[in-house]
């Protein structure tokens, strides 16, 4: 019987993208609080299994960035380190869960191990004690059992034995959804039902990196409002994946146009098709829903399309839209003033996503197909937006002359 729920439970994690919401929320849960009841049941039935460990680099400067790498920006922050200067080396580590999004690491340590190995906590542990630097994603533990998943019990440590500690913020770990909601009238708050778990996770957090200390980076530009001294270190796109060459936009009968959605509801993907039902029954529009897919195949995704559309609700944008600029795509989504002054602020650029809300998206389609030679415009813009902001030299820039070398 327990090998039975044993492998139920590994299919509904490998396979949780197409639960409902609220076992996907479940799932997440594991991550977020081991030591709750989805941590533990994951543990339980998964078992701890076998994990690697990280191996600290030949490297003057040694820099360990863990656990989450969403989007697999752990990996490229790491990459861009290393390529920004031949002192630094770099490893991250990423908890993984199965079925996700297989985004590269380092060191990918499944989700089972990190919160019930006590083996793997004490090597990994021992492993972080031979850099000089630490970046923690998202306020989160590191080290599984080793310090009780306590993250302020791992921060003392790691400064007792003379290691840097830096934290970067990714999003809802330090969004906080009162202040959201005033910014944008299509912030997803407080119509999320885990809009009070946000709130409170993301005071609890800006409240311990206040009483860490450190340097404080934030991954993208909205994120400023809630951390208003933090240091922008952008996300980056692979430019050997998403920037070769590609198909031209706007060069068929009908325009193509693709929504790539992780987070349906966080995204405002319901709002997309209604407002372009139109134009897709005139047979203007083809339009593509695109959910759960590989990251793998993300390049050739975003190269069938003339248009990106990429959210509504956040009133920002992030690696997916980064990632269509890099492929030549016009970008269109909502993205709110203080994000777009905050980038003109800090690089000197125009952001080049169109700017659109659903009450507004077919207007702005339309527009964009009724003259291709704009549109064109707008999606190399976009290229040399990412090449510039995005290709990791700024991120690499940001944490050493914030962090590393000050």
């Amino acid at each position: 019987m327990s090998s039975f729920f044993s492998r139920a439970a590994a299919w509904a994690i490998k396979h949780r993208s197409k639960l409902p919401s609220w076992a996907q929320r479940l799932m997440e849960s594991a991550a977020r609080n081991p030591d709750g009841f989805m941590g533990r049941m994951t543990g339980r039935l998964l078992g701890g299994g076998d994990a690697p460990n990280t191996t600290a680099p030949e490297a003057d400067v040694r820099v360990y960035i863990a656990p989450t790498n969403y989007a697999g920006q752990g990996y490229l922050w790491a990459r861009a380190l290393e390529a920004a200067d031949d002192r630094v080396g770099a490893r991250n580590m990423a908890i993984s869960l199965p079925g996700d999004y297989a985004f590269e690491a380092d060191t990918p340590v499944p989700i089972a191990a990190f919160n019930s190995s006590a083996e793997w906590g004490e090597l990994e542990w021992e492993a972080a004690q031979r850099f000089t630097h630490v970046l923690v994603e998202a306020e989160r533990p590191m080290f599984g059992r080793r310090f009780g998943h306590d993250l302020r019990a791992e921060v003392a440590a790691l400064e007792a034995a003379g290691v840097s500690v830096a934290y970067i913020c990714h999003g809802n770990d330090i969004r906080d959804p009162d202040r959201h909601a005033a910014l944008t009238p299509w912030s997803l708050f407080p119509d999320d039902p885990r809009t009070d778990f946000f709130r409170s996770e993301a005071r609890a957090n800006l409240a311990l990196l206040t009483e860490l200390g450190g340097p404080v980076f934030v991954s993208t530009p909205d994120l400023s409002a809630d951390v208003p001294d933090a240091s922008w270190c952008p996300v980056i796109v692979d430019l050997v994946r998403f920037g070769g060459e590609t198909p031209p936009v706007f060069a068929r009968d009908r325009v193509s146009v693709v929504h790539a959605s992780s987070d349906p509801f966080g995204k405002g993907s319901d709002y997309i098709e209604p407002a372009l039902e139109p134009l897709i029954a005139s047979g203007l529009v083809d339009y593509r829903l695109v959910t759960s897919t590989p990251a793998a195949q993300m390049p050739s995704v975003f190269a069938s399309a003339d248009i990106v559309i990429d959210q509504f609700r956040a009133g920002s944008y992030g690696v997916a839209a980064c990632e269509a600029m890099a492929s030549g795509r016009v970008v269109v989504g909502h993205v709110m003033p203080l994000a777009r002054e905050f980038i003109t602020r800090q690089t000197g650029l125009e952001l080049p996503i169109v700017e659109a809300t659903p009450d507004t998206l077919r207007t702005v389609v339309e527009e964009l197909a009724a003259d291709p030679a704009r549109a064109r415009e707008i999606a190399e813009a976009g290229r040399r937006y990412v090449s510039a902001v995005h290709s990791g030299a700024e991120s690499a820039r940001a944490l050493v002359e914030r962090w590393i070398g000050a």
